[in-house]
């Protein structure tokens, strides 16, 4: 995750099962703490996040996720890492570097898929979330994946066309998804590598972006690959996640001040997903933004996004200083440090599940997949 700006610190966190974290933090010393949630999944974390965010008054931490930017085993050298890399795990891993950095709790802004990792999060282990905010908003339920790689195929024929000419025994939908995750471990290398430059050209035509663009990530083959097999294997299996558990979820996320932040245009991830959360979720703010599709780097997008960052900054320290005011000899407590709210990683506030229950068994046995929150 390069970065003309030097970070305040950095390192590789070991989190089980042979994966290792690459994490940078940024901002002030003393700011409020903050992690960015990636989109993808597999995307890597990128510096340009951070412009939707005061650096004086934030200490802001990137991640790579399981798999994918400088986060080992890198999933563009071999299939190895993705048997322990799933919903549950990154849950996990997000509360083991949470801990690791010191913060009691944090601010969570997530972006595309960073949106549904950042919802289950929050209402797995919403005392460790200070607010939310959620750009290009997605659940990851199983009728936005037959949209992304399906029904939307119809506002992009060329494109389409193209996308299914390289898995062609697969059905527009979930069945592509499939056949591209079979094509992505052929022992053929170039066979793999067709795959996932096929795969990536259709993703880079759903989102706007140009993949022959100088310096674009869509001509890294290795990305192009981690990219391909991490988003594969997350969406052949809905993520882990049941179908609309988050939405039902977020009703517990009404003490937790949350902003989504939706572009009107976004063919990757239609509104009607940004509506329905807004409608569950009591007390959000909610921003459509005119001509910014599903790019994390258009202009107006970050612009929204800063703007709700700003607001919440402002909410948080006052809170905070309310707190210690109100209880002078508990400020750790009240202060955005409670005790340790006993739910887990597949838990909506001590109910629901969150997870599916293929992916709950699977925990079961991984260590860095047990009850959250960890510490």
């Amino acid at each position: 995750m390069p970065d003309p700006r030097p970070p305040l610190a950095s390192g590789m966190l070991a989190v089980g099962d042979g994966h290792r974290l690459c994490w940078q933090t940024h901002g002030a010393p003393d700011g409020l703490p903050a992690v960015v949630l990636h989109g993808g999944p597999g995307a890597g974390a990128s510096p340009r996040s951070l412009r939707a965010f005061d650096l004086a008054a934030w200490r802001v931490t990137l991640v790579d996720q399981r798999g994918c930017g400088a986060s080992t085993p890198h999933a563009g050298d071999s299939l190895d890492g993705l048997q322990a890399n799933t919903t549950a795990h990154l849950l996990a891993d997000i509360e083991e570097l949470r801990g690791h950095l010191g913060a009691p709790a944090w601010f969570v802004l997530g972006g595309s898929w960073g949106s549904t990792l950042a919802l289950a999060y929050a209402i797995s282990v919403p005392t460790r979330v200070t607010g939310l905010a959620l750009a290009g908003v997605t659940m990851t339920r199983p009728g936005e994946i037959d949209w992304l790689y399906g029904h939307v195929g119809a506002l992009l024929p060329e494109a389409f066309a193209a996308f299914r000419a390289g898995a062609p025994e697969g059905a527009p939908g979930r069945g592509l998804v499939a056949a591209y995750a079979r094509r992505l471990a052929d022992p053929d290398p170039a066979r793999i590598a067709r795959a996932a430059a096929d795969w990536c050209a259709w993703e880079a035509a759903v989102v706007g972006d140009d993949p022959a663009a100088a310096g674009s990530r869509w001509t890294d083959p290795r990305w192009r690959l981690a990219f391909a097999r991490i988003v594969t294997h997350y969406f052949e299996n809905a993520g882990w996640l049941d179908d609309g558990a988050l939405r039902r979820g977020a009703p517990a996320l009404a003490a937790i001040p949350g902003a989504i932040i939706h572009s009107r245009p976004d063919l990757a991830a239609p509104r009607t997903t940004a509506w329905e959360l807004a409608r569950a979720w009591p007390g959000v703010e909610t921003s459509v933004v005119d001509g910014a599709a599903h790019s994390a780097t258009s202009p107006a997008l970050i612009e929204a996004t800063g703007a709700a960052i700003a607001r919440f900054a402002v909410r948080i320290r006052r809170r905070a200083t309310t707190a210690r005011q109100a209880s002078p000899l508990d400020t750790r407590r009240h202060a955005g440090a409670p005790t340790v709210h006993q739910t887990t990683a597949g838990a909506i506030g001590g109910a629901e599940p969150v997870l599916g229950a293929s992916q709950r068994n699977a925990r079961d046995g991984a260590t860095a997949a047990q009850a959250l929150p960890r510490r």
